[in-house]
Formats: C-alpha cells, sequence, structure tokens
C-alpha cells in the first residue's frame, strides 16, 4: 500500500494536472480532496488537450478508482457538462465516485461572490474567479450549507436552499428559488449513481493493500491559513488538508510530492516577490503560455522563489519534488533564484508571516548560467545541459529535499524520472 499526496508548491498552475496523470498510471485510486471547479488541470495525451476542473486527473486511465472527496465544493451543472464531455471523447467514468457530504455550489454563491468582489475597492480586490467557492466554504463554515446527499431529497433540499433569504439577499424572486431547487434535483436524479461513502471506500482501498494519490487544486501559497492571506482560496491545498478532505489520517499517508514550476507564476491579486514586470516577464509568459486554465486570464511570471519553495516544503512535509517547465527557460543566457529577501534593509532567510512584510521585499537572488540547447526530447536527467543539471541541483540543495521529476514539456513522455 502506498498513500501519496500530490501539493502545488507555489500559487498554484504549477503543472499538477500532467504529474497527477502520470503517477495516475500506477494508482488504484485517485482522489480530488479540496477545492472547486474554479481550478483546473491540463493534461496532454496523444496531442488531445483535457481540462479538467472537478474530475480527478486519474480518470483518463481505465483501470483507476476517481474519488470526489468531501472537502471539495461541487458545481452539478459543471462536473455533468465534464462527464458529458468526457464521454463524448470515448472515456469511461464508471469507475468515478462522489462524496455523499461534498458541499453544493449553488448559482446564489456566484451572484454573491460577483456582488462581494465588486464592492471592494481596487487595492482590497481578491482576484476571485466568480465560481462561488468563496461563498459556499462559508456556508459550509457557518453550518448553513448543502451536502450531495440533499440533491436526493426534495423536502430535505427544499429546507436547506430557503434556509438562506436568498430573495432579501439577492433580490432574487422566490420563483426563481424554486427553479433552482427544482433543476438541482434533477442534477440530483443524475450524480445519483455516482455518490458513496468516501470514507468507508478509501478506508476499505487501504486495507485492500491499494495504491491512493491525493490530488489538491491551487497551491500551497493560496491556502487559508498558509498562503498569502487575505490572497488566498477559502480551502486548504496543503497536505494537511488532504486529511480533513478525504477521511484519511496523517499516518497513512507515506509520501507529499510537491510540484513547482522552475520559474513562477501566479494569477489575481497579491503580494509576488519576484515578479518580472517588464518585457522579459511578458516574454515568458508568452512562451510558457501562461494563461489560466479555468478563466484564461493572463499570469503574473517571475523568478523562481526559493525562499517560497523552502516555506512550501515546511509546511507541508514535502518528501520530493517535481520540478515543471525547465524546457521554457531554454535559451536564457541565465536564470535566477530567490534565496533570501531584503526587508527595511535588513536580509531575512525565513518566509514573512506578516503580508506587509512581503509587499516590501526586495528579493536576492543567485544566478545560474543558462543553457541554449532544446530540452523537450530529454528522458535521461545527465544528458541535460551541464548548467540545467546545476539549475535542478541547486533547488534540491536550498530547500533540502530531491527533485524525483522534472517535466520539460507537457506531454506524458517529455519527463526525467530521478531519485527512483
Amino acid at each position: 500500500m502506498v498513500v501519496r499526496v500530490l501539493v502545488g508548491a507555489q500559487w498554484g498552475d504549477e503543472g499538477k494536472g500532467k504529474i497527477t496523470d502520470m503517477l495516475s498510471k500506477e494508482a488504484d485510486v485517485v482522489v480530488r480532496y479540496q477545492g472547486g471547479n474554479n481550478a483546473g488541470h491540463t493534461i496532454v495525451v496523444d496531442g488531445e488537450v483535457f481540462k479538467l476542473h472537478i474530475v480527478p486527473s486519474g480518470i483518463l486511465y481505465e483501470h483507476v478508482e476517481c474519488v470526489i472527496s468531501n472537502g471539495v465544493v461541487i458545481s452539478p451543472g459543471v462536473l455533468i457538462k465534464e462527464i458529458e464531455a468526457l464521454e463524448a471523447k470515448g472515456y469511461s467514468v464508471k469507475n468515478l465516485k462522489i462524496s455523499n457530504n461534498a458541499h453544493v455550489i449553488f448559482p446564489f454563491h456566484e451572484q454573491l461572490d460577483r456582488s462581494e468582489e465588486s464592492e471592494r475597492t481596487d487595492d482590497s480586490k481578491i482576484g476571485t474567479t466568480f465560481r462561488g467557492i468563496g461563498p459556499c466554504y462559508t456556508d459550509k463554515i457557518s453550518r448553513r450549507g448543502v451536502r450531495m446527499v440533499e440533491l436526493k431529497d426534495k423536502e430535505s433540499l427544499r429546507a436547506s436552499v430557503l434556509h438562506h433569504d436568498w430573495t432579501t439577499l439577492l433580490g432574487i424572486a422566490q420563483e426563481e428559488v424554486d427553479a433552482v431547487i427544482d433543476q438541482y434535483l434533477e442534477y440530483g436524479r443524475i450524480l445519483k449513481p455516482y455518490m458513496v461513502d468516501v470514507v468507508d471506500l478509501l478506508h476499505k482501498r487501504v486495507q485492500e493493500g491499494k495504491t491512493i494519490l491525493l490530488e489538491g487544486a491551487q497551491g500551497t501559497l493560496l491556502d487559508v491559513d498558509f498562503g498569502t492571506y487575505p490572497y488566498v482560496t477559502s480551502s486548504n491545498p496543503t497536505a494537511g488538508g488532504a486529511c480533513t478532505g478525504s477521511g484519511l489520517g496523517p499516518t497513512q499517508i507515506e509520501e507529499v510530492l510537491g510540484v513547482a514550476k522552475a520559474y513562477i507564476t501566479r494569477v489575481g491579486e497579491g503580494p509576488f516577490p519576484t515578479e518580472l514586470c517588464d518585457k522579459f516577464g511578458e516574454d515568458l509568459r508568452t512562451k510558457g503560455q501562461e494563461f489560466g486554465t479555468t478563466t484564461g486570464r493572463p499570469r503574473r511570471c517571475g523568478w523562481l522563489d526559493g525562499v517560497l519553495l523552502k516555506y512550501a516544503v515546511l509546511v507541508n512535509g514535502m518528501t520530493h519534488l517535481a520540478i515543471t517547465k525547465l524546457d521554457i527557460l531554454s535559451g536564457l543566457s541565465e536564470v535566477k533564484m530567490a534565496v533570501a529577501y531584503e526587508i527595511d534593509g535588513k536580509r531575512s532567510d525565513k518566509w514573512p508571516d506578516n503580508i506587509r512584510d512581503l509587499s516590501k521585499v526586495k528579493p536576492i537572488y543567485e544566478s545560474f548560467p543558462g543553457w541554449e540547447e532544446n530540452i523537450e526530447d530529454i528522458t535521461d536527467f545527465y544528458k541535460l545541459p551541464k548548467t540545467a543539471q546545476l539549475y535542478i541541483k541547486a533547488i534540491e540543495k536550498f530547500v533540502g529535499v530531491p527533485v524525483s521529476l522534472v517535466s520539460v514539456g507537457n506531454s506524458r513522455e517529455r519527463t526525467i524520472y530521478r531519485h527512483g
């Protein structure tokens, strides 16, 4: 038995979809443990691009049992469309399982999301995707949310929805609320065959000695507890969230694999110490095709932040790293990594816990020689240019954990395996 957690080590968009897809080949069960359709995993198989938002990335393997666990918030209509799109491409979803206890996103949450963001001043905007994720998690924590199991029962669903006074809060007519209830009952009918007791299912798989992969959405620095608060998501993408989001305990987890780009990006608002606000940053965005999977928004780009990465290793208990998009740095005369910060004229080697300090950071860089070669077809680490090898070794030395995977392209085969 192996229970492995895969988590983003930056602000999301690190290429977790590809890494999850690759690891799924050797897994029996893949579990999505938090987030909603505000995240997207892009996978390329034989030149065909798949953009998954809720369904676990392992769905492209027929042998894998794919689980949407209790920590996820689900927009049923979006999920059904994703299922239909997969089936239209010839992929079976017979192994998809959905937790009865996952919370439900309603159109009212999306409207509230837009309303709340529009009321914020320019310097306090969060950069939400307007998918209703935050308001849904707010209802969950306020103990007035609706769980998937309630979509099976009209009276239970109606009572829970009407617990909110949406007509007053958003000016919605009661007839519209009633129509949404009817629509969601239909969603429940469609999704009922997939709904199970996920905790019971996963513990049975552990007892059977199955290999389980727990995949998170977003990334460490978007974690509501450990990220750049308040510019964060509303859940826990970190490894601890894999336990609360799935029902598996920490003693059952054997490995935590962090995924990081060879540089760094973020979408939305918030401080970004190594951001490149110049033509080079724009060129990096274009070459790396750095646009959001879910929203299409351009990503802010910068040099790799080693201080941030070391912090991510710490709060997740990472045992290994996967470095993606190394190929995007080909053709540069030098590459850089932030190894410390200057804050108010003083050097700091640690990630600040005060976001105001982070906004004042001046990164202190270490420079490395670049490489001109195209590395997309290299699958042996020691066949990489010596300078590229040096860069990877410098990363693992700085953060203190080995780099076990290096991605040099979008497709599955463009991957270098290291350290077993």
